[in-house]
């Protein structure tokens, strides 16, 4: 029997989920992502628990989120996701998440990579690690490139450190942790429309973080590096 390839779970806007305006934040929309895609690979036996004993992972290189609205509290949503390309290291992921009335209120395309964690690298995933996602038609969205161009110019923010609770199951800074760290440098009175990633490295436990910031006539750069420049993430947004 064929699997659907689009796996949905429903939720609700909790209070924990939002800000001041009692709508959603926009790493409430992206832990509801990361958390529709990591169900759909526990429900095929393909988790977390799958990954570490092959010592291997899907390691996501970057996102475009686009949000039409913020949910409010107490709306009920449904967050879907599927699979719409693997090619050779990498696979293509779309998500979207849909209101009561079926409207879409937020979707996103992403970009992962398949990685050997015991070697440090990329590795051509089995067949019997991507057949069972199956593979539907992308999102008709109007894709950005992968690649955040860098401003030339840039303003130094103070450093901190990487907590505890930034870390996940892979002992990495979480992908949503780099998003709330960019956030924190944003004026406060802006509405993010799109926020595009690009993950370079993988911080973890103990480095510290150097952060940059640009501002440009369209978007924002924030630039997350170590001491010595280099990058572990770059987000970019643009907005309302």
């Amino acid at each position: 029997m064929q699997r659907n390839p689009k796996y949905t779970i429903d939720g609700r806007i909790r209070f924990s989920e939002v800000d001041h305006t009692r709508r959603i934040t926009l790493p409430g929309i992206v832990n509801y992502f990361q958390d529709c895609s990591t169900f759909q690979s526990e429900d095929l036996g393909l988790g977390i628990c799958h990954c570490k004993e092959l010592k291997k992972a899907w390691i996501l290189s970057s996102w475009q989120v686009v949000v039409e609205r913020y949910p409010q509290l107490g709306e009920k949503i449904s967050v879907s996701t599927w699979a719409t390309d693997f090619n050779g290291l990498f696979g293509d992921r779309n998500f979207c998440i849909k209101d009561e009335e079926q409207k879409m209120v937020a979707y996103a395309n992403s970009l992962w990579v398949y990685m050997d964690m015991e070697k440090g690298r990329p590795v051509r995933p089995q067949e019997s690690e991507i057949e069972p996602y199956g593979e539907a038609d992308p999102l008709p969205m109007e894709y950005a490139s992968r690649k955040i161009a860098l401003p030339k110019v840039t303003e130094e923010k103070d450093a901190f450190p990487v907590r505890k609770y930034h870390i996940d199951t892979n002992e990495h800074v979480n992908n949503c942790q780099y998003v709330q760290m960019a956030l924190e440098l944003l004026p406060q009175d802006k509405e993010v429309k799109q926020m595009r990633v690009e993950y370079k490295k993988s911080a973890v436990y103990g480095d510290i973080i150097y952060p940059k910031v640009a501002r440009e006539e369209e978007r924002m750069i924030v630039e997350l590096c170590d001491a010595s420049g280099k990058l572990y993430a770059a987000a970019e947004f643009t907005f309302v």
